[in-house]
């Protein structure tokens, strides 16, 4: 009996290692070549002062593939946006809508006229009166307002416009962001109450010759209470958009350097909007009295809500889902600090940074993640002082593929060659292999992460992320790409 059982067992035994073998020898060799590729570019000069870190894991096997310093913690940059939005949706779900309240105090007498005062009550809303969108365009949210006033019997205020925007605290920007950002549309901050996705347009016309004056030729949005001090000059041709725009949140002030190029046509860049809420309630303000509801007094903040409001329009945003997708596929700084805000109040009763990292962590701590090496400051990723690992990021992509929302999650991110901030990136990808992917980028920073479906059907998440190199950004950006795409082809 005993000699009929052994030659079974070592038949199967080799049929099975048969199966296994040519797999398992192709995984060693792309991963020793995936290797040699990271090994390679970190022993570059380029190198010789920076932290590179990879990890890549097979969710499928619930394993991990290759790890290159994947402990290290690293400056993310935008790669934060991938936990903020994932909270959100875990927060919040995918058809939340940001409301903001319109309201009035006092009555209506029998002529039309309020005796009281309009109210705006801000919900936190990242897309109040933006300009992508044709239905929350300043002039189509002002006529919406307008209605709701005209259609209540209001013909006249006698009073004036209030704006609310206590469900956030009055600091828009993070202690620790950069003076360099934040008087450019990407670091403008958010508030309770926002206004046109808190920047304005500078449009511009170029000098004569190289060294002239670049002339400002209009503002957007209109009506603006901005004084603009324009140093900007004209550069040679194809040099591109080198202007930066600076100031403070709390002042009307913001001045212009740099250069555009002599061949630019309608050329404009984007500057931090000075006072969002005080501009959103001053503008509906003017668009009250130029369609026939005259406003005695002039708009201000409201130190003290009244006890008694009557609702005249609640106005809701897109869901949740819109909001998240174009926060990662454009890597919008502003909408995910306004998630990472309202996740903040939403779990401890105030819009802060402070609170909203507290709201990532406790997110953190549901999915059962150990988090050492890994600090949040802000939602966006644009403070210095962020750090993950890409173990961790790896791990946490990992866990929110279990989730129930992870369908709407992964569609937030780019299409690698195809959309979003990476449209130019893995070019040349075999068509069978679907990467998913976000980036990050600031000065010294490079980073990348997402999800893989390679050409064996497998699901991998992976994490490259590269600070303090001596190249440029653009560069660094192909040496990386060079590994991702050694990754994505992992059999």
């Amino acid at each position: 009996m005993k000699n009929n059982i052994v030659p079974r067992l070592i038949t199967a035994t080799l049929i099975v290692c048969a199966l296994i073998t040519p797999t398992a020898s192709a995984m060693a060799q792309n991963t020793a070549a995936l290797s040699k590729s990271v090994l390679e570019l970190a022993r570059e000069n380029d190198m010789k002062h920076a932290s590179l870190s990879v990890c890549v894991y097979n969710i499928d096997r619930n394993s991990e593939v290759y790890s290159y310093n994947s402990q290290r913690s690293m400056i993310p940059a935008s790669l934060t946006k991938l936990l903020t939005t994932a909270a959100g949706f875990d927060k919040l779900g995918s058809n939340f809508r940001f409301r903001t309240t319109l309201s009035y105090s006092g009555e209506i007498d029998k002529s039309g006229t309020l005796r009281g005062d309009i109210y705006i009550i801000g919900g936190g809303d990242p897309l109040l009166g933006s300009y992508r969108y044709r239905q929350t365009l300043p002039d189509t949210l002002f006529a919406a307002w307008h209605r709701a006033i005209t259609s209540a019997g209001i013909k006249a205020v006698d009073g004036r416009v209030y704006y609310d925007a206590t469900i956030f605290d009055n600091r828009p920007l993070h202690d620790n962001w950069q003076w360099g950002d934040i008087g450019n549309y990407y670091g403008c901050g958010v508030g309770g109450l926002n206004f046109h996705e808190n920047m304005f347009f500078i449009h511009y016309a170029p000098g004569a010759k190289v060294g002239y004056p670049a002339t400002v030729t209009r503002m957007e949005p209109k009506g603006l209470k901005l004084h603009l001090i324009n140093e900007a000059t004209t550069g040679a041709a194809k040099t591109g958009d080198q202007i930066i725009v600076y100031g403070d949140p709390g002042s009307s002030i913001r001045t212009c350097y740099g250069t555009m190029p002599i061949d630019a046509k309608n050329f404009s860049v984007r500057g931090s909007l000075p006072k969002p809420a005080q501009t959103c309630a001053d503008l509906f303000t003017n668009y009250l009295r130029q369609h026939r509801v005259s406003v005695s007094g002039a708009a201000t903040e409201s130190l003290k809500r009244p006890s008694k409001l009557t609702t005249l329009l609640e106005y809701t945003s897109p869901t949740y889902y819109v909001i998240a997708q174009y926060t990662n596929m454009t890597s919008n700084n502003m909408y995910a600090e306004a998630i990472h805000r309202y996740m903040g109040y939403k779990s401890h009763g105030i819009g802060s940074s402070a609170n909203g990292a507290k709201a990532v962590s406790e997110y953190f701590q549901k999915l059962h993640l150990e988090n050492s090496g890994v600090n949040i400051e802000d939602g966006c990723g644009l403070s210095v002082r962020n750090r993950l690992t890409t173990d961790f990021m790896c791990r946490f992509l990992k866990e929110v593929y279990k989730t129930p929302y992870f369908g709407d999650y992964e569609k937030t991110l780019a299409l690698a060659g195809e959309n979003g901030t990476v449209k130019n990136l893995l070019n040349g990808l075999p068509s069978n292999i679907n990467v998913r992917i976000k980036s990050g980028s600031m000065t010294g920073v490079r980073a990348f992460a997402g999800y893989i479906i390679n050409s064996r059907g497998q699901r991998l998440c992976f994490a490259v992320i590269a600070n303090d190199f001596d190249c440029t950004g653009a560069q660094m950006r192909t040496k990386l790409e060079k590994i991702i795409m050694k990754i994505a082809t992992m059999e």
